[in-house]
């Protein structure tokens, strides 16, 4: 399964990607790249075999840097990070924040990338990878940016976990009505990704996210409630009214009995709305009730 995009072309699964598949969509890379460049010096030749020396190395020359260095560079600028390789093995360069790769992180890469692995046979890009923490080449250190997957198993994207026990029914009178599906979709991405993000950018995607869904509410969230803790408490809040809404009665309570062939069906009971447990705010030590909080996210204490 491909890894969600939001809008501004941010990648929500941010799981660094390890060395054999990043490997893999080097050589694939390498393999298409240079067969490009083998029949464009084999018509060159046909081409210019009436010109002279001089004429004929700058033609190569220029062969050489517009098809092995500009076209991967150009490649990744238009993908937003991913090559032919990168797309055969699910993976695709970001910025350290998650976004999506512009032409200047294109190009650093690609200038590192002569260095350390057309120059020296992926000899220094192997070495860097594996000494950075997140598996980073040196063209990724210069440029900002990180090789991650796209791709996680399908039994593991889709089930959105549900959220800490004191949390269930403290948003039943939180208005849902002004969240667009694109954040629900964007936050239940992160619910169900959040272990293989890395810490520091999953705990800032998680803030983002929260701190957007607090402004469409016009609800701050309850005090000392952590970013991902009510996420998954709004996603289960507004799972739990789809639920009843689905189950609503259309006449007292019973639904409408459907007829086969003449015979009538029993009907089946409609599901009564369960009442969302009464949940106290904390009290803050010294007496009284905390106050809300606009923004910010902390660990209850």
């Amino acid at each position: 399964m491909s890894g969600v995009v939001t809008g501004d072309a941010v990648v929500l699964g941010l799981q660094p990607a390890r060395l054999p598949s990043r490997a893999l969509a080097v050589l694939i890379d390498l393999a298409v790249v240079w067969a490009v460049y083998l029949l464009v010096m084999i018509g060159l030749a046909l081409a210019t075999a009436s010109l002279d020396e001089a004429a004929t190395t700058a033609l190569s020359i220029a062969s050489f840097l517009l098809v092995l260095v500009g076209a991967p560079i150009a490649v990744e600028t238009l993908t937003h990070g991913r090559s032919l390789g990168k797309l055969a093995c699910g993976l695709r360069v970001v910025r350290d924040d998650g976004g999506p790769v512009r032409f200047r992180h294109a190009l650093v890469r690609g200038a590192m990338g002569v260095v350390e692995i057309l120059m020296t046979f992926g000899v220094v890009a192997c070495i860097a990878s594996l000494v950075s923490e997140r598996g980073r080449r040196l063209g990724d250190v210069f440029a900002g940016t990180l090789v991650v997957r796209e791709r996680i198993p399908a039994a593991r994207a889709l089930a959105v976990p549900p959220p800490p026990p004191w949390l269930v029914g403290r948003f039943a009178e939180l208005d849902l009505s002004a969240v667009p599906e694109r954040l629900w979709l964007e936050i239940r991405q992160y619910l169900t990704r959040a272990r293989e993000l890395d810490p520091f950018v999953g705990r800032r995607l998680a803030e983002r996210l929260a701190d957007e869904l607090v402004t469409l509410t016009g609800t701050p969230p309850p005090p000392g409630v952590p970013a991902d803790a009510y996420l998954a408490g709004v996603v289960a809040e507004r799972q739990a009214r789809d639920s009843r809404r689905a189950f609503a009665p259309s006449g007292e309570g019973v639904a409408v009995a459907p007829s086969v062939a003449g015979v009538a069906v029993p009907a089946v009971p409609a599901v009564p709305a369960v009442p969302a447990p009464v949940v106290l705010p904390p009290v803050v030590p010294g007496g009284g009730e905390s106050g809300p909080r606009a923004t910010g996210f902390a660990p209850p204490a």
